[in-house]
């Protein structure tokens, strides 16, 4: 589990550095060659956010009491590629001739505030990813805190009812064996009954006995 969580750090490493790189050059591009570059950036983005997924994926597979080390290293590598995204999109941004043609025309003088009202509504945009992000993160901790939970339950649930199944066992052998002694005990009475009455008839017979030997002196 932990190999394959390294093993994705490494290709996302790798990565990282090749967009970085890319980034940098965009704006010394022009025409078909920055469009490439731009479309391979987009790519590899794609890549590492899969990369970050897969991780993602690791990280909850790995029990409670081991999983804060791997989280806080998985929340710092999203955070370097929502800082590469935006880094890309301020190079577009910036540098794009399409772009900037589109929205100013022929206009040089309000190149500068239509550059940054741009750039501005770029950084909202980027706010409110990060907001939805946030969100979602949440709502999938929530949901495997809850998942966790209902387990628990259901583990407490089977552990009550085995002992509950072990005491109605043993309050049926606790029945079984009080009517073994009330029998043994109303054995042992009738025995004392029968041999007190034994005892009274060989007496009654010594005492005939006796009288009828001293008659016949």
């Amino acid at each position: 589990m932990s190999s394959d969580f390294e093993t994705y750090e490494q290709d996302f490493g790798t990565l990282t550095a090749e967009i970085t790189s890319r980034i940098g050059k965009i704006p010394k591009l022009g025409g078909d060659e920055k469009k490439n570059m731009v479309v391979n950036v987009e790519k590899q983005l794609e890549e590492a956010r899969e990369l970050l997924e897969q991780m993602d994926l690791e990280v909850r597979e790995i029990p409670v009491q081991s999983r804060g080390m791997h989280s806080t290293r998985l929340k710092s590598y999203k955070q370097e590629l929502e800082k590469l995204e935006k880094d890309f999109k301020r190079s577009r941004i910036a540098y794009s001739d399409e772009v900037r043609d589109e929205l100013l025309g022929d206009d040089g003088n309000s190149s500068a505030s239509q550059r940054a009202h741009l750039l501005d509504n770029a950084e909202k945009l980027e706010r409110s990813s990060r907001r939805l992000e946030a969100g979602y993160q949440i709502a999938v901790e929530t949901e495997q805190v809850g998942q966790e939970i209902l387990e628990n339950l259901h583990h407490d649930r089977e552990k009550i009812q085995r002992s509950r199944d072990r005491l109605r066992e043993t309050d049926a052998n606790l029945g079984k064996s009080s009517r073994i002694l009330t029998g043994m005990l109303r054995r042992i009475i009738q025995n004392r009954i029968l041999m007190f009455i034994l005892g009274v008839i060989i007496l009654f017979t010594v005492v005939l006995a006796i009288y009828f030997s001293v008659r016949g002196l």
